[in-house]
């Protein structure tokens, strides 16, 4: 595809950067420093995105990946993967753009690889979500994580103020749609610590108005996102940590994942290690060895195996706290 043609592409596909500020997105700002630190992830994820959809092939964009700061570099991942199983959902054009892009520069990111797909979920009509690529059977639950994440996100009224909960998401024929509902929370759960704007005490107001139900897996999806974006300090990790009671567990596991994406990629940095501190008292590189020693393998335990390992992670974490 001739480079004028490309770029024609990444303007027709790239979402417009304002949609990622707080102001547009009616999100709480606690403080400059926060609003400046969740755009700075919405921009970047955004960076990636366009990096994909103007680029020849996935591999081509990797020196642009590669150059963003290590912080954010996750973010420009995770876009990325985004517009590479946008395009894999297109009727046109190569339909194994994730699979490559796994195969090569996004395995060190699948993690947020895997939500990236999720992403693209929310934007593809259903009748093209069998083009998703998402063949690892611990991870794919991801995808759900961040297919609820962008409902949050962009639909918040919804899914956040209205509490709506999608149970049931017919994306793989062999998918157990039992378990949609609880990954779907768990990305709603990350995308409330955007939507509270970091504020730790907000976020624990709103995940309490919701169903008791439904609160272990949203405090999981926060600790993820308030170890893996920041933007709290030690105190007000201390305090969500506190908020969340019974499920203090919970955000600690959520809080070891996103170490393990972190450690697993090279780019964990001081805050990665402040956060595990606070929420599993011990390192980043410790929370991720716990993540790699409790993860199952697919078809060795009964039931949703994913489960299985955050629930081995809270017992973990049930006797440290």
């Amino acid at each position: 595809m001739p480079t004028l043609l490309r770029r024609l592409r990444r303007r027709i596909l790239t979402p417009d950067v304002s949609q990622t500020r707080l102001s547009t997105r009616g999100f709480h700002e606690k403080d400059h420093a926060s609003r400046h630190l969740l755009e700075t992830v919405g921009e970047t994820f955004l960076y990636g995105y366009a990096r994909i959809a103007e680029a020849a092939t996935p591999a081509d964009a990797v020196t642009a990946l590669e150059n963003v700061p290590a912080r954010f570099r996750g973010f420009a991942y995770e876009g990325a993967t985004m517009a590479c199983a946008v395009l894999d959902g297109l009727p046109f054009g190569r339909t194994d753009n994730v699979r490559r892009f796994l195969a090569g520069p996004g395995d060190p990111h699948v993690y947020m690889a895997y939500v990236g797909v999720g992403w693209a979920m929310a934007r593809l009509p259903r009748l093209r979500w069998s083009a998703l690529y998402a063949p690892d059977p611990v991870l794919r639950w991801l995808v759900l994580d961040g297919y609820g994440f962008h409902q949050a996100y962009f639909r918040t009224r919804d899914y956040v103020h209205g509490q709506r909960r999608d149970t049931v998401v017919p994306w793989r024929p062999d998918a157990e749609n039992a378990y949609a509902g609880n990954a779907f929370d768990q990305g709603i759960g990350r995308a409330l610590w955007f939507v509270c704007g970091t504020d730790a005490d907000r976020v624990a107001t709103t995940v309490e108005g919701f169903a008791p139900q439904r609160r272990a897996d949203l405090y999981s999806g926060v600790g993820l996102a308030a170890t893996y974006a920041g933007g709290a300090d030690a105190g007000e990790l201390t305090r969500l940590l506190h908020r969340a009671g019974e499920h203090r567990a919970a955000v600690s596991q959520g809080s070891a994942f996103a170490a393990s994406a972190r450690v697993r990629a090279g780019l964990e940095n001081t805050h990665t290690d402040l956060a595990t501190g606070v929420l599993c008292a011990m390192t980043a590189k410790e929370a991720a060895e716990q993540c790699d020693r409790t993860r199952p393998a697919a078809g060795d335990v009964p039931g949703v195996a994913y489960e299985t390992w955050r629930s081995r992670l809270r017992d973990v974490f049930a006797v440290v706290s």
